[in-house]
């Protein structure tokens, strides 16, 4: 196999590069063994889906990576919308602008965040290979706001960017919120203050105390070919005291988003992945197709959902513009309007209140 094949494999389950000086990653504690009290998600090593499978066979990758046809994209794309990012929030407002891939900036009373932050400029263990970037940031790294918390889904490189994460807490010093077995990986590299948090756990980021609750999502994850799913994956349910947003990190079609519903609520709005999707008898049991996008936002009840994992970054099989494409097909086959399931451009901001 070729190694860019390799690498691309890596980046679609999971990938990192940088405008912002990086190194080559080393493996470390978040490749290793973890250890904690069984569960119905933990076996006592390893980390698995309770309703579905935990990561594709290595003969189905092989299968996927030697018969491909991937879709077209360009080199690069500059559609970007001038970002607005407002100094105050209202005390009923939230303000969310889509930076790329899965970077949002979550602006509530007192609190900024960024949910799964890449500003590296391909998404690879290595910075001179692997899926490249073909829009920048929505918001340039120096007109970021002070942020006060990061969150991070999950291990796969697309998601737990470490270049950008080290710049974060040289910046900013946030806190760094992510899913059990993560604290190691970040630490190693002098990133923190990191919370770890299983299913259903909740942690107080801000000075009015948003809540941050980890949320079950059907995916895995890994940082090489060889060892997988020693760190938990998940979403984010962001509660401030008059705002819920849920943002699902990644996550294939289950129970799970009506699960959600019935513990937490009707988030004011859903961040929802549509890309990455083909081919779909590989893909479909970790990642959403624009179809299962709306039907999670039916489970939830969400009046409004924000588009996210879409062209940014060449993980998959689909073309460049097939996932929004797609999205407004199955949009209108369920008769939403088109602000009710929106794909964001870069820098686009939307105010929720």
């Amino acid at each position: 196999m070729k190694q860019r094949d390799v690498l691309s494999a890596l980046a679609c389950r999971g990938a990192a590069g940088s405008s912002q000086p990086r190194g080559a990653e080393t493996s470390g504690p978040g490749d290793q063994d973890w250890r904690a009290a069984r569960s119905d998600h933990f076996d006592g090593r390893r980390f698995f889906n309770p309703q579905g499978p935990t990561g594709a066979s290595f003969r189905d990758f092989l299968r996927w990576r030697t018969s491909r046809r991937g879709g077209i994209w360009p080199e690069r794309v500059n559609d970007n919308v001038p970002a607005v990012i407002p100094g105050r929030i209202g005390e009923r407002e939230a303000v969310v602008t889509a930076v790329n891939h899965c970077t949002f900036l979550i602006q509530l009373p007192g609190c900024n965040l960024l949910t799964d932050p890449v500003y590296s400029e391909r998404v690879s263990p290595v910075s001179f290979a692997g899926p490249r970037r073909i829009r920048p940031p929505g918001i340039a790294w120096d007109r970021l706001p002070r942020i006060d918390a990061v969150v991070v889904s999950h291990s796969h490189y697309d998601h737990l960017d470490l270049p950008t994460l080290e710049a974060l807490h040289r910046r900013f010093r946030p806190r760094f919120i992510t899913g059990l077995g993560n604290r190691a990986l970040l630490e190693q590299r002098g990133i923190g203050p990191v919370d770890e948090l299983d299913w259903w756990q909740a942690t107080a980021v801000g000075e009015l105390g948003v809540q941050l609750t980890y949320t079950p999502a059907q995916h895995w994850s890994s940082r090489s070919l060889l060892v997988k799913n020693t760190s938990l994956w998940g979403g984010f349910w962001i509660a401030s005291a008059q705002r819920r947003i849920y943002f699902a990190g990644d996550s294939g079609y289950g129970r799970d988003f009506a699960t959600i519903r019935g513990r937490l609520g009707v988030p004011d709005l859903a961040l929802l992945p549509i890309g990455a999707y083909e081919p779909r008898w590989f893909m479909h049991p970790f990642h959403l197709a624009p179809d299962e996008a709306i039907r999670a936002r039916s489970d939830l009840g969400a009046p409004r959902c924000l588009a996210m994992h879409f062209d940014t970054f060449p993980l998959a099989d689909e073309a460049y513009g097939a996932a929004e494409r797609e999205l407004a097909a199955a949009r209108a086959g369920e008769g939403l309007a088109a602000d009710q399931f929106h794909a964001p451009r870069a820098g686009e901001t939307v105010l929720v209140g």
